[in-house]
């Protein structure tokens, strides 16, 4: 009886607040439109309604030029509980900084939460005018770093500059990093300050035509060999072996750090495209100028070459941070494993077994083990449900998301729950569970770090019809889960900023192609948001390209994520182990994708009581390139080979 009355306040409190949607999206529409004068009439009708905080909020920031002080501090002080005060502050911050008021900004500065790049450099702008000495440093390390830095930052850097706080070597090393991320129109815009600029058409022509650039041998002046840098690099990202044979040529026109940057280039695009050659590319670059990313892709290179003692070499020569990630963790104690340093590799093993994740899956097969841990599951009270459902920002979050008002709804959500410890987390994703906001309820169950509850990180909704279409295409139902709970998180209506749309994420061109073979006429893409549509093509499709691929679920979770063309041309000549292929996969994007979709798999094939758990199992053996056919044509993306 009290459960029940507890469901029922719950769905009270709720309906309590159903009604305040109308005027929330009239009040949000008049304060797009400019019609500040209606916003007083939406917050008397929404005074009891956890909505309240954002008609305040476009209240306040509309008229922000003119209010006071102690208006923002108090809006900022009262709504505490919601990100808006947060937005507000960052806002205001804003407004600080174009007025060059450095003291006030400096005092509010360190309660933002996240300052994003645009806030730092404010603050170090203040900092400096204040003449606090160590801005300059901190400034200056900024300057070096390999972000994408936004156009605000750059009055902090004039400054600098002006000052003779950069120095010339400084300003090319900037201009250098800003061309290897290929931004040329920013390299070229800060090149003014030096003495010998960049010429805007010979970079165009090292972006668009490098082979032609570089049959130049004038390479005398620092922006002349700046540019053949960035023509090589920017050969190399499509073909190494010819970028590396060009700067064979030239290479003695530049001085020694030049040319192990240069080899240090080439040889990241060449473990990239898994050419034998990268490692030796790398032997002769500087291993301690090298980047997280160059050390990442060393060790892959060594991984793929079979060279255990390089691998545990070149992990070894991490630092610190980039060497406990838990990647290379586990690949360390393969490598000891492999030389029969078994004490140090069991270590590591033992350590990562207690990870949730796809090497923590590994590291216990290791061991002799399979998902031993899965069955302690935490299930938290009906009172500890109710309680977090009794935070006005919790029901904030929950009427914007039952006004599909999503990113509002994220937000609030992600702000009152940052600071839970595990049980209230729990809670919490019980309490999105039961509102079907399933994507919330995965997220918030995945973040624990002591107490866990497997069924809400690895939901299994709509079960009746994804068993019914993984057995019709003879697909495996955990794998099938593994990579739907990645692609959408289950928000049926999901669609990405690339156009892929439902629980599968189907791209329209592959949609069309899909109904075209299951004999569909007519077909419209608005019918991949029904569910039953989206799960029936969606596995047709996966078991096509499972069956075009060797039927490995590895090569077809790349392709499901970069094309078929892409998984295809990535495995090696010879046999690979699933691990390593996976490890190798170029794009970072896809990379992290199939090793989430192959560890859910694992935790899915648990909670569906299949047999057989094994990671090693699933990710199998990637056979060699020469083994299968190639596709005809060039199109990545395209569904299968010609046919």
């Amino acid at each position: 009886m009290r459960y029940l009355l507890i469901i029922y306040l719950l769905s009270l409190s709720l309906y309590t607040h159903a009604d305040d949607s109308a005027d929330y999206l009239a009040a949000r529409d008049a304060f797009r439109n400019g019609q500040l004068q209606k916003l007083p009439d939406y917050a008397e009708q929404l005074k009891a309604s956890p909505l309240l905080p954002y008609i305040q909020y476009w209240q306040l920031t509309s008229r922000l030029k003119t209010a006071t002080t102690d208006e923002i501090r108090y809006f900022i002080a009262r709504n505490s509980d919601t990100p808006l005060s947060n937005k507000l502050r960052t806002d205001w911050l804003r407004q600080l900084a174009q007025q060059s008021d450095w003291s006030t900004y400096l005092n509010e500065y360190p309660l933002v939460v996240n300052p994003d790049l645009s806030l730092q450099c404010y603050a170090l702008q203040g900092r400096i005018q204040l003449n606090q000495p160590t801005a300059i440093v901190e400034a200056k390390q900024l300057w070096l770093t390999n972000k994408d830095l936004p156009s605000t930052c750059n009055p902090l850097f004039v400054t600098l500059i002006n000052a003779q706080q950069i120095n010339t070597d400084e300003l090319w090393q900037r201009i250098r990093l800003l061309l290897a991320n290929n931004a040329p129109a920013s390299a070229i815009t800060w090149s003014e300050y030096a003495n010998t600029p960049l010429d805007s058409k010979l970079i165009n022509s090292a972006n668009s035509n490098p082979d032609k650039l570089l049959s130049n041998d004038k390479f005398t002046q620092r922006n002349q060999r700046e540019t053949a840098i960035y023509a090589l690099t920017r050969l190399a990202t499509r073909d190494a072996t010819l970028a590396a044979q060009h700067w064979q040529r030239i290479k003695e026109e530049f001085n020694k750090a030049d040319q192990q940057y240069v080899w240090g280039q080439i040889a990241l695009y060449g473990a990239r495209q898994h050419l034998k050659d990268a490692y030796s590319w790398f032997e002769r670059s500087d291993d301690t100028q090298l980047n997280d990313e160059q050390r990442a892709w060393r060790i892959r290179a060594a991984l793929w070459a079979g060279n255990w003692r390089e691998v545990q070499a070149s992990i070894l020569a991490m630092p610190d941070a980039q060497r406990n990630e838990s990647v290379w963790r586990y690949w360390l104690a393969r490598a000891y494993k492999t030389q029969n340093k078994v004490l140090a590799a069991n270590t590591l093993f033992a350590t990562l077994s207690k990870e949730y994740n796809f090497y923590g899956l590994l590291a216990e097969e290791e061991l002799g083990a399979t998902l031993t841990n899965l069955t302690i599951n935490i299930n938290v009270s009906n009172d500890e449900v109710a309680a977090i459902q009794r935070i006005p920002a919790i029901q904030r979050a929950i009427a914007l998301y039952q006004m599909d008002l999503r990113t509002e709804a994220n937000a609030e959500w992600s702000w009152a729950t940052r600071n839970f410890d595990d049980r209230r987390l729990l809670a919490a994703a019980e309490l999105a569970r039961q509102q079907g906001w399933l994507d919330r309820a995965i997220n918030t169950a995945d973040r624990t770090q002591q107490l866990h509850n497997f069924d809400l990180r690895f939901l299994s909704p709509y079960r009746d019809t994804a068993k019914q279409y993984a057995k019709q295409y003879g697909l495996d139902e955990a794998w099938v889960y593994g990579l739907m709970r990645q692609e959408s998180r289950f928000v049926s209506h999901a669609k990405s900023g690339v156009g892929a749309a439902g629980i599968m994420q189907i791209m329209p061109a592959t949609a069309h192609w899909i109904a075209n073979k299951l004999g569909i006429k007519r077909f419209q893409t608005t019918a991949l948001h029904d569910l039953d549509t989206n799960m029936q093509f969606g596995m047709y499709y996966l078991k096509t390209i499972q069956q075009s691929l060797d039927n490995s679920d590895v090569l077809a979770t790349a392709a499901y994520n970069a094309g078929p063309g892409r998984a295809r041309r990535w495995r090696a000549e010879t046999a690979v182990e699933g691990a390593i292929y996976a490890e190798n996969i170029p794009f970072s994007e896809t990379r992290d994708y199939v090793k989430k979709v192959m560890a859910n798999a694992v935790f899915y094939a648990r909670r569906f009581n299949q047999p057989d758990t094994s990671i090693k199992t699933r990710l199998g053996t990637i056979s060699g390139s020469s083994n299968t056919p190639a596709c005809g044509g060039t199109d990545d993306n395209a569904p299968i080979c010609a046919n």
